[in-house]
């Protein structure tokens, strides 16, 4: 049997993500399996071996009666008590722009202040409502970490340069919001795991949080796509960086490595 992390990406009709999110888990040196919801649902004990999850991004159900909410009421009803299990045992999980508004509605995110999980998921906190400018939105975005954040995703990506340090967003309602308190709590307990650079908050987030963690920084959902900034070819002027600069992993591999290595027990750079 291989020693390998073993991921877990959950997909459903209308889920188009979910290929590029399995071959980052691949890339990153884990070893990745696409399970449809429903087999899950049949057997949520499949759960239970794996390392990491991932909900990809897309228009799960065609984003009928909002975005992700079809998804995120089935896993909610259905399979709270596996996903509970699996964030209770220390599972790294990620959830991309369509995967994160999931995440948001189910529970998974913030998750609870005091890091202890419930036998019923925690009451939603935030949402991710309509870009401010009402218009669906396909554009690469300059982000930044912030240096008190404890999620391990995003650990260690202070060291790009701004020109680096940008990730691909497509989405029609990826404003984040929140009560002033709900947005205090996130960042007192470093819970804000990504920030659009000024300038860069295209969809109206309150704060320019483009990212949050729960509280022991091993479960993130971020409306940008870092499964689509795997090579730097990928980059919007890549033929214009030098070879020292596109040296290593790019910010988004970069990313699934250090969850990889977070569930092997290694340390992260």
């Amino acid at each position: 049997m291989s020693d390998r992390a073993r991921a877990m990406v959950i997909r459903t009709a209308g889920t188009n993500c979910d290929g590029e999110m399995v071959r980052a888990f691949a890339m990153a040196g884990a070893s990745p399996e696409l399970v449809h919801v429903d087999r899950l649902i049949a057997e949520p004990a499949l759960l239970e071996g794996a390392d990491l999850i991932g909900f990809p991004g897309g228009f799960s159900y065609g984003d009928d009666v909002a975005a992700g909410r079809v998804l995120a009421v089935k896993m909610r009803e259905r399979l709270w008590p596996a996903l509970r299990a699996a964030a209770e045992r220390g599972a790294a999980m990620i959830g991309a722009c369509n995967g994160f508004q999931v995440m948001v509605q189910v529970g998974l995110l913030p998750g609870p202040a005091d890091g202890v999980w419930g036998e019923l998921p925690p009451d939603q906190s935030v949402g991710l409502a309509e870009n401010v400018n009402a218009r669906f939105v396909d554009a690469w975005s300059r982000v930044e970490v912030p240096g008190e954040t404890v999620c391990v995703w995003t650990r260690g990506l202070e060291r790009f340069g701004e020109e680096l340090m940008q990730l691909p967003s497509a989405h029609g309602e990826g404003r984040l919001v929140a009560p002033d308190d709900a947005l205090d709590a996130l960042e007192a307990r470093g819970q804000v795991a990504v920030r659009y650079s000024e300038g860069g908050n295209f969809n109206g987030s309150a704060r320019s949080i483009a990212g949050i963690c729960d509280a022991s920084g091993r479960i993130f959902g971020l409306m940008p796509h870092p499964e689509r900034y795997l090579e730097w070819t990928r980059h919007p002027w890549w033929t214009r960086l030098g070879a020292d600069e596109r040296a290593g992993d790019t910010p988004g591999l970069a990313m699934f490595r250090n969850a990889v290595e977070a569930v092997a027990g290694a340390p992260l750079n």
